[in-house]
């Protein structure tokens, strides 16, 4: 397996193209089985997790063309040849389950594997059976599948969501497209990939009002067409290389950063004693002073504090002046950077789900294991920071979400370099 090896004490200067989201991409995409017409997304970025998903679909019959060295997916399901998700191909993306939804809408019928994907605690479907049955789906577990059957066609309906799940709202929200009447999500996700999926379904012909609100309306329609849709940028990557700077010292400008995608964080950051700027190309950020301050966080849902930011922020206030406490609210077990980062000279006390973080004066740099997508790309951050050399192992997990980051923090100015296994 692939390592990454870190040399701390570079401050950064430059600029950083923020990629399309992964997580917009990965809804978008199975948005093609509603239709036999041509999807076309371009912004797409160039991750293991995309690969997946493809190959997802081109079992199932769809074609998928990737063009432009990746960052174009040209996709069509004119002829769709199989209902049926693999366990072999699901089992490597929790994602892997936004067929569901769509299949069932456009064919009636779907076997979907149970999905796998990060060990960062479970992620139960039984939100998105629920939701599915209440469009009048009939779903039943066996051998480690859903066998799902529509045997009248999906029929709108109120969905009120236990929980604003966004991977339950976007299967939700594509199923109901094609479903006879009107369907209420209630208490749905908000997040920017939701929204971005309700455009480009609407590109497509779907009606739907409210995505962004916790209440969306669909009116089903007959049939759904092609269309060419923009992947929005992905605030993880974004927030991730906004703290670079700060960890490293120096300054970074993240292209096509939008400051509306990440306003829970760029309040933390702001409080922190980040100067975050925007500019005609994106966002701008260095530190004011020589260490950031101690700061709380809390995740939560969108526009809440994003709990795919908790490991990297963490990373910051391992050297930040004074105390901070991280309240992880969305999934548990995701501390496991938490060790690692304590491996580095990190001094974090982990109880339940909360973290308290005492800020030292500086990491050393170790031999460290990335546990989950979000923890390796934390560790690799606190690095830059790190006397001496960082060795993060089993980076196969941040090929999943980060394009090229050895590549991209290293046009900045960091000292960092992958190291091929042997």
């Amino acid at each position: 397996m692939d390592s990454i090896v870190v040399t701390g004490g570079a401050p950064l200067a430059g600029q950083i193209a923020i990629a399309g989201a992964k997580n917009a991409a990965l809804a978008l995409m199975p948005a093609t089985l509603l239709s036999d017409e041509p999807l076309t997304l371009t912004n797409a970025p160039r991750l293991s997790d995309i690969k997946t998903m493809t190959q997802l679909l081109q079992s199932l019959g769809a074609e998928v063309a990737v063009l432009q060295e990746g960052k174009v997916l040209a996709l069509s399901s004119d002829a769709l040849t199989s209902t049926r998700a693999d366990y072999e191909i699901v089992r490597k993306m929790r994602a892997s389950n936004l067929v569901l939804g769509p299949l069932l809408a456009r064919t009636g019928q779907a076997v979907v594997s149970l999905p796998g994907g990060c060990a960062i605690g479970a992620r139960p479907m039984d939100i998105h059976i629920s939701a599915l049955e209440a469009l009048g789906a009939e779903i039943e577990l066996k051998d480690g599948y859903l066998h799902a059957v529509a045997p009248g066609g999906l029929k709108g309906a109120r969905v009120p969501l236990r929980f604003a799940s966004v991977g339950a709202t976007e299967n939700t929200l594509m199923a109901a497209t094609l479903a006879k009447g009107t369907t209420v999500i209630e208490n749905a996700a908000r997040e920017p990939e939701i929204v971005d999926l309700a455009v480009c379904l609407r590109k497509m012909g779907a009606r739907i009002e409210g995505e962004g609100t916790a209440t969306i309306t669909i009116e089903g329609v007959d049939r759904l067409g092609g269309a060419t849709h923009a992947v929005v940028t992905d605030r993880i990557e974004l927030g991730t290389y906004m703290l670079a700077p700060v960890i490293a010292g120096g300054w970074v400008e993240c292209l096509g950063g939008r400051i509306d995608l990440v306003l829970a964080f760029a309040e933390k950051l702001d409080a922190a004693g980040v100067a975050i700027e925007e500019t005609d190309k994106g966002l701008k950020v260095s530190l004011k002073g020589d260490r950031p301050r101690a700061v709380d966080v809390v995740t939560e849902p969108f526009p809440g504090f994003p709990t795919d930011l908790q490991a990297q922020m963490m990373a910051m206030l391992a050297t930040a002046e004074g105390t901070s406490v991280l309240e992880e609210r969305i999934f548990e077990n995701r501390f496991m950077h938490a060790p690692e980062l304590m491996r580095m000279g990190a001094h974090i006390e982990v109880q339940g789900g909360h973290a308290t973080v005492h800020g030292v004066d500086r990491l050393k740099g170790a031999p460290v294991m990335a546990t989950d997508l979000r923890a390796s790309v934390s560790l690799i951050l606190a690095g830059l920071a790190a006397e001496g050399d960082t060795m993060v192992n089993r980076v196969y997990h941040l090929d999943r979400g980060y394009e090229h980051v050895e590549d991209k923090l290293g046009a900045v100015g960091a000292r960092i370099e992958r190291v091929k296994a042997q």
